[in-house]
């Protein structure tokens, strides 16, 4: 069986600080994390970037440098940077990273959904607030759609080859799958692809192991056997969807992004926890964990001498 990558994603754009006081807000906690998931296996890291002072998603390029120069000053992680940023930026703000960073690996969104964070609130029970913006942000997505048009796809698979950044294809529902074979006949993307399944999003597919097999075959049916998967999880979903995915041989992601806890009711204290439990399970089923260099070769990318930071 052919290693297995896992992912860490260290604070995304889903959670808020009032949901957890371990969620990484500044470039020195996430690096920090980052650095900590590669000790605990992973080989990617996933990398959203906040205001410091307020723990808001950003898009401020010279955070997302102080990140990724302090990752590759520590340590040769993967780095996945977002294209998905924070709810409700422009396009072409979510997708300057690209073209600025050169990134081996970067977050490729395969098309629009309703994107609904605004029941978190009541699931939480959140009493108090930390920042203003958090409830506001949170509740917007009643009304929000997260917009990957036909149009905008195209310009960032553009904007992906010219910056010789490989797209992981982020896949919140089955029809997205269509979306991608679409731009791949039109010659937009390359085989082979590295998808990504991300399941539990409100808008989106439900995460059970029926629909991570449907997702599975639908993208055969459309690709073949030409591409590389993984998956991740919302919530208590995380574990249980990835370790039906390690038996499958595919790829996994966790982390904080995904799931704030490492067990039932309690908190992870960062997304080393969560890798550290996805590699032990890896383990006891007899599969070895991809080092950042074997997934270079897996994913075929670049490599880190190649990157703009």
């Amino acid at each position: 069986m052919a290693k297995v990558i896992v992912t860490a994603a260290i604070t995304g754009g889903i959670h808020t600080p009032s949901m957890s006081p371990y969620l990484p807000i500044t470039p020195e906690q996430i690096a920090e994390q980052a650095i900590k998931a590669y000790d605990a296996g992973a080989s990617i890291v996933h990398i959203h970037i906040r205001n410091p002072k307020t723990g808001q998603p950003s898009s401020d390029m010279s955070l997302f440098h102080e990140i990724l120069t302090r990752i590759k000053s520590k340590c040769n992680l993967v780095v996945c940077t977002t294209t998905g940023g924070g709810l409700g930026m422009p396009v072409k703000e979510r997708l300057k990273v690209v073209p600025t960073f050169k990134p081996e690996l970067a977050s490729f969104n395969a098309g629009s959904i309703n994107f609904g964070l605004f029941d978190l609130p009541e699931r939480m029970q959140i009493k108090e607030w930390r920042y203003s913006w958090e409830k506001q942000y949170l509740k917007m997505t009643e009304d929000f759609i997260f917009p990957n048009t036909f149009k905008s796809l195209q310009e960032f698979a553009r904007t992906f080859e010219e910056s010789n950044t490989k797209p992981e294809l982020e896949i919140y529902d089955v029809g997205m799958i269509n979306n991608l074979l679409y731009l791949v006949k039109k010659g937009f993307l390359k085989k082979p692809l590295y998808l990504q399944f991300v399941m539990g999003i409100m808008g989106g597919i439900p995460p059970s192991v029926y629909n991570l097999v449907f997702l599975h075959e639908t993208a055969t049916h459309a690709f073949g056997d030409d591409f590389v998967w993984s998956v991740c999880a919302a919530g208590h979903f995380q574990l249980p969807i990835c370790t039906a995915a390690l038996v499958m041989k595919g790829n996994v992601r966790v982390g904080l992004e995904d799931s704030l806890y490492a067990g039932k009711g309690i908190l992870a204290k960062g997304s080393a926890e969560q890798v550290g439990k996805i590699t032990r399970i890896a383990r006891e089923l007899g599969i070895d964990i991809a080092t950042p260099d074997e997934t270079r070769q897996i994913l075929g990318l670049k490599g880190l001498d190649k990157v703009g930071y």
